[in-house]
């Protein structure tokens, strides 16, 4: 790879953040790494572990000189940080962020970046939207590494003020890691990923809640008799309530309209069943079975894995 960053700084060192940074340390591609976290025990612990070179609480002192700064926290909190940075960024810093909402995190940076530096005119602002779709359900960095990537897709949004050589530097980053790179309107990517993530995850939340609803003796033999169906369904549900609280608030057009129409399919599903219509279900689910069997064979041969 023809890049390497003389200091990378990372602002919520988790399983994200700190897999980017193992898996730029094992090409060699990354000189210092400095972390932050409002956690020091996890600082300590990302130390201890060698993903990062030293921590601190300082932001200012964090990102002063760093070559690319990649903000890793919960949605609501990526402007924010932002904010603060903003004076203390080298003026060739690029800053990127993997939150998994788009719009409203890129108009939100660019606004404060531009007011930063009001001269800035064309595409001069060197912060790169950025949202690495992998993850598992356990967070922190102890669950962090460097393969985590591999085979995955990022999205990059960037807009008609994103400087060239930042979004070419974010895409680099992002293939050495393992993933493959596309670019889509912040906008778009908000609308494909409530369909195709946000509302799996909140299907997942809500089955679990509805099963955890029932009365007690029902609800205690549900969850002992569940088996590998429930717990593969269900598994998203032990992701981090806060992240995914942010998601809903700040993607909330997209994703009530996915939900509106999923409520809408609910109650087809609901009213075959209702009237004993075995030929609607079956068809159903056929139709199901079919479309899924062909996206996973597409996404097969689109990443050479066939």
């Amino acid at each position: 790879m023809s890049f390497f960053i003389k200091k990378l700084t990372v602002i919520g060192v988790g399983l994200i953040g700190g897999s980017l940074a193992r898996a730029l340390r094992a090409q060699d591609l990354v000189g210092e790494v400095v972390g932050v976290n409002r956690s020091r025990a996890a600082m300590e612990k990302a130390v201890q572990l060698q993903v990062i070179d030293r921590g601190s609480s300082d932001l200012a002192d964090a990102v002063r000189d760093a070559s690319l700064v990649v903000v890793a926290t919960p949605v609501r909190s990526i402007a924010p940080m932002v904010q603060h940075m903003a004076p203390f960024l080298a003026p060739n810093a690029v800053v990127t962020d993997v939150g998994s909402v788009k719009q409203s995190v890129v108009q939100a940076c660019e606004a404060i970046l531009l007011k930063q530096n009001p001269g800035a005119t064309g595409a001069s602002l060197r912060f790169v939207g950025g949202h690495p779709i992998a993850g598992r359900e356990h967070v922190g960095v102890e669950h962090a590494f460097a393969t985590l990537f591999e085979g995955s897709r990022t999205i990059l949004t960037p807009t008609p003020h994103t400087a060239s050589d930042a979004l070419e530097l974010v895409r680099l980053v992002w293939e050495a890691a393992g993933s493959h790179v596309e670019t889509m309107a912040a906008d778009y990517h908000d609308q494909v990923l409530a369909a195709t993530s946000h509302l799996p995850h909140l299907m997942a939340y809500n089955v679990v809640n509805t099963l955890s609803d029932l009365e007690e003796h029902m609800r205690a033999e549900v969850f002992r008799y569940a088996a590998g169906g429930f717990r593969d369904f269900t598994r998203i549900a032990s992701s981090d309530p806060s992240m995914w609280r942010d998601i809903c608030l700040e993607n909330r057009s997209a994703i009530l309209a996915i939900l509106a129409r999923f409520r809408d399919d609910l109650d087809r599903l609901a009213a075959q069943i209702d009237t004993g219509n075995g030929d609607a279900l079956y068809g159903i689910f056929a139709r199901s079975k079919s479309t899924r069997d062909r996206i996973l064979a597409d996404n097969k041969r689109s990443r050479g894995t066939e």
